[in-house]
């Protein structure tokens, strides 16, 4: 407890005016505040290299889910590699209905591979030795996401991983029932 917490404890009881009083228990609510946001886990406090087990809480959409740990912290974890569509885009839904199938409710591994601008863990998600980020793929409900891959996934994976998008392609698959699907990266530029 800082010294003008201190004194605002002290105001809140001794102060002969009530604007001295509320002035003090503002400052001690900010300070309430701040402590208790402090001790919350956020993603953004995950780090590249770390792993996490929980239960699935949450499915944003075809690429973000939410992880409940034994400690009962949440995670935000987006998957690696991986780009689905948007749920506004034609398949955004059926990416994220295909991904709560796969994972809601369940217990996973995530392997952090990363901390993205928006605060979440960028993770490699496993359930039972099934790579979920590659599951996406290989139903035809997200995009082998190159561009990130090429920089940072294993040449093993990014084969793998791109052979299960030709594969999809090739049977017409999920979102490649679309003869010329819009990638999510070019929906989101033109939607900004």
């Amino acid at each position: 407890m800082n010294q003008k917490q201190q004194r605002a404890i002290i105001s809140l009881f001794t102060a002969r005016s009530w604007a001295a009083r509320l002035s003090a228990i503002l400052i001690l609510a900010l300070a309430a505040f701040t402590w208790w946001n402090q001790n919350q886990v956020s993603p953004g406090q995950l780090t590249k290299g770390s792993s996490i087990s929980g239960r699935v809480v949450g499915v944003a959409d075809g690429d973000t889910i939410t992880v409940l740990d034994a400690d009962k912290k949440q995670y935000k974890l987006r998957l690696a590699y991986i780009d689905a569509p948007e749920k506004a885009m034609p398949f955004g839904q059926a990416a994220k209905s295909n991904l709560s199938d796969l994972v809601f409710e369940q217990q996973v591994t995530a392997q952090i591979d990363d901390v993205d601008r928006y605060g979440r863990g960028v993770a490699r998600i496993n359930k039972a030795e099934q790579d979920i980020n590659l599951a996406q793929v290989n139903a035809g409900y997200a995009w082998h996401y190159t561009t990130y891959a090429k920089r940072t996934q294993s040449s093993s994976d990014f084969s793998r991983y791109a052979d299960a998008q030709q594969r999809a392609q090739a049977q017409r698959n999920g979102l490649w029932q679309d003869t010329n699907p819009t990638p999510p990266w070019d929906w989101r530029k033109a939607n900004r």
